[in-house]
């Protein structure tokens, strides 16, 4: 659900006579700058409120809070563009030597799918049968069903060039079952309808959210903190020049537009902290590559502190482990692909059809969970008080049950679990990064 940003107007008249502009989020105000190099900050700008504005409908905070006006950076840019130019055409003869000497075989063998006996099952696939695989990847949970039932066809989408390729070089093998698609969850209906797909005739949809090990093991995509590679982020790769990268968004925005991606999209409760050391640590030398940004965040702790952090099997995390996951959903725009891929899939599912969703944090499973129950995620009626008075909404009044379960009862799915499920400790000893997977599968009504 993309928000619409507001009309610009004019509002350099009487301020030194600049006449170029940039959106200020939150404003609708545009402010000027003669020279061409603020391009990149008026995208990031514009990109910054969309996300804000996203994450309000996705119920995870409030663009009035949050969103300020990042303008103060445009000065920093300014000194930092020359070195962007330059990262960028670096960047590109490095992914460009990646997808010439990646051995397929091998991207396949990093990763490794979650859940896969969970998700045929719930997909429970038949013979003639037409599914979507909106991410995959490496082909794990595809190749699974077409194990499973071979008389079916699945359309392989994937947002990443290098998934896509393996996509294409399994459906040498399987000709007449996979069909694969290059393009993001919002790209999807496009996709499906050039393919010859209509709406309503789909049996299954898989939906597996979040970051896959190719990506995480590749240096040069810029995911990994424990891998030094350019700062990047980019799911799409190269195939969107202009998008910003993660290192875009470190050395441009400013800190009080960092402490709230990190506090939205990482649930880091020391945004403030990390944002700081970032902005003071781009002010000496740009900030460039992964370690360089792991070190940094590292440096606003005491050493004690550097992993001090435990995950779900009690292993110690890297404190910067939060950062580089909202940094990573930012640049990728993932909460609202999700729920634009969601509802695209309500869509090209028939009646009956199967609908299979992977998250593998709170963000993603409250959008996924909140979807299932035909909860609007605009909505704020489930909200706390505090929460409200923190919204700085007026004339509050505490929801009823009956409001509550109205709101259910729009529900468009019936539920094939009673409850989420989540890996078995055999997967989870295979497979330790899928340890946090939640799988909510639902037919359509």
């Amino acid at each position: 659900m993309q928000a619409e940003l507001k009309t610009p107007v004019p509002c350099c008249q009487g301020r030194g006579g600049r006449a170029g502009c940039a959106l200020i989020p939150g404003s609708g105000v545009i402010c000027s700058w003669p020279n061409y190099s603020m391009v990149l900050f008026r995208y990031l700008c514009q990109l910054y409120k969309r996300l804000l504005l996203s994450s309000l409908e996705t119920s995870s905070i409030n663009v009035g809070i949050w969103a300020r006006n990042i303008h103060s950076s445009a000065e920093r840019l300014e000194v930092t563009y020359d070195y962007g130019i330059k990262k960028q055409t670096m960047h590109n003869h490095e992914v460009q030597k990646l997808h010439q000497s990646a051995d397929d075989e091998d991207c396949r063998r990093l990763h490794i799918p979650v859940m896969v006996k969970e998700v045929v099952n719930c997909l429970s696939p038949q013979q003639g049968q037409r599914m979507l695989d909106m991410t995959f990847g490496a082909g794990g949970h595809t190749t699974a069903l077409l194990q499973k039932v071979t008389d079916i066809t699945i359309y392989a989408l994937d947002r990443d060039p290098a998934a896509y390729k393996i996509a294409r070089q399994l459906s040498e093998s399987y000709p007449k079952q996979i069909q694969a698609l290059l393009g993001q969850f919002s790209e999807a209906e496009t996709l499906l309808i050039s393919a010859g797909v209509e709406p309503g005739v789909l049996d299954g949809v898989l939906l597996d959210a979040g970051c896959s090990s190719m990506q995480l093991d590749t240096p040069e995509r810029g995911f990994s903190l424990q891998k030094d590679g350019p700062l990047d982020m980019r799911m799409d790769s190269g195939r969107y020049p202009d998008m910003p990268t993660a290192a875009d968004v470190v050395n441009a925005l400013d800190q009080q537009a960092l402490a709230s991606i990190l506090r939205t999209y990482g649930e880091e409760r020391h945004a403030k902290k990390i944002a700081s050391a970032i902005v003071q640590a781009r002010s000496i030398y740009p900030i460039t590559r992964t370690q360089q940004l792991a070190s940094i965040v590292a440096g606003a702790f005491p050493a004690g502190a550097l992993y001090a952090r435990k995950d779900l099997l009690q292993r110690p995390t890297h404190v910067a482990t939060k950062t580089f996951q909202a940094l990573r959903i930012f640049v990728n725009d993932e909460l609202r692909e999700l729920y634009v891929g969601l509802k695209i899939a309500e869509k090209f599912l028939k009646p009956g059809g199967r609908l299979v969703a992977l998250s593998f944090h709170s963000l993603e499973d409250r959008i996924i969970k909140r979807f299932l129950q035909g909860i609007d995620v605009s909505e704020k009626f489930n909200l706390n008080i505090r929460q409200k008075i923190r919204q700085g909404q007026k004339n509050y009044s505490e929801p009823d049950v009956e409001e509550f379960s109205s709101e259910k009862s729009n529900s468009k799915w019936t539920s094939i679990q009673k409850k989420v499920l989540t890996p078995k400790a055999a997967d989870v000893q295979e497979n330790p990064r899928g340890r946090s997977a939640k799988l909510r599968a639902a037919i359509k009504l």
